[in-house]
């Protein structure tokens, strides 16, 4: 539990201070994606503080999914946007209101019930066919995304927040899946597959459509289909007697982490005054 707390905690503070790395960098033209702006973003400290903080995130996330059911993990890394927003209220004066405060209250009163109520982690072996359907999974993501990608306007940040959120899923479970580095092992192509297009597809989503849209999919993908996958398949349960409470708290901090979906993307810079003036004003 310590782990998949740790690891939300990295994932959301590594959002801000990617922001602010990405604030502190020379503007671009603002014009379509500015390649040289992430260039110029990684010169900043606070940028690839964010960066390491990603992969010390990655490291517990694989900690944790490795000990508890894959549905805690996948609660847990959903209120990592509770850690975002608040951090951004502190560092980046970005306002909450006070429905904003109230969902990072609810995400926490969620954890807190699944913590009371989740077992350890599912026992049942995994059989090959599960891991070459998540490996058939991760190129269905991907066939999918490339679909999604020809989708107009909100249905496309939608469809690609989703499916991004489906590609982040198939790495939870191929973790749970992998018991050693067999190059022979499907997994291992799932994870990485899966998380590549993942990786590509949310960031397309929200340089193409609405940030809140596409981490609202993105939450909804990542979090409900590994968490049944891990119940059905990976005999993940509740404590005895206590089903009742996970999937309350299940339920009541992914609907905290939704409210809170526009925080999944830290704030764009604002434009230097000299981009912003008018001709007339130069």
């Amino acid at each position: 539990m310590i782990c998949a707390l740790g690891s939300s905690l990295c994932f959301g503070m590594a959002s801000v201070l990617q922001a602010l790395g990405a604030r502190e960098a020379t503007p671009g033209t603002g014009a379509g994606v500015d390649v040289a702006l992430q260039l110029r973003a990684m010169r900043q400290w606070r940028y690839l503080a964010g960066l390491s903080l990603d992969g010390i995130g990655f490291g517990l996330q694989i900690v944790a999914l490795l000990t508890l059911p894959i549905y805690m993990v996948g609660a847990a890394l959903a209120a990592s946007l509770a850690v975002t927003a608040v951090a951004a209220s502190w560092l980046l004066k970005v306002r909450l209101h006070r429905m904003e405060w109230a969902a990072v209250g609810v995400v926490c009163v969620g954890l807190a019930m699944l913590a009371l109520a989740s077992g350890a982690e599912g026992e049942q072996s995994s059989s090959e066919a599960l891991r070459w359907a998540m490996l058939a999974a991760a190129f269905g993501v991907l066939g999918l995304g490339a679909a999604a990608g020809r989708l107009p306007g909100r249905p496309r940040a939608l469809a690609l927040g989703l499916l991004a959120g489906f590609g982040f899923g198939v790495v939870e479970v191929a973790v749970r899946l992998i018991d050693s580095w067999d190059l022979a092992n499907p997994a291992v192509y799932a994870l990485l597959l899966g998380g590549g297009t993942a990786y590509v597809l949310l960031t397309s989503a929200l340089q193409r459509g609405s940030v809140t849209t596409a981490t609202a999919g993105a939450v909804l993908g990542e979090t409900i289909g590994p968490a049944l996958v891990g119940v059905i398949w990976l005999g993940d349960q509740a404590r005895e007697g206590l089903g009742w409470l996970a999937i309350l708290g299940f339920t009541v901090a992914l609907a905290g982490a939704l409210v809170l979906a526009r925080f999944g993307e830290p704030p764009t810079p604002l434009p230097s005054p000299e981009l912003s003036e008018s001709p007339t004003e130069r």
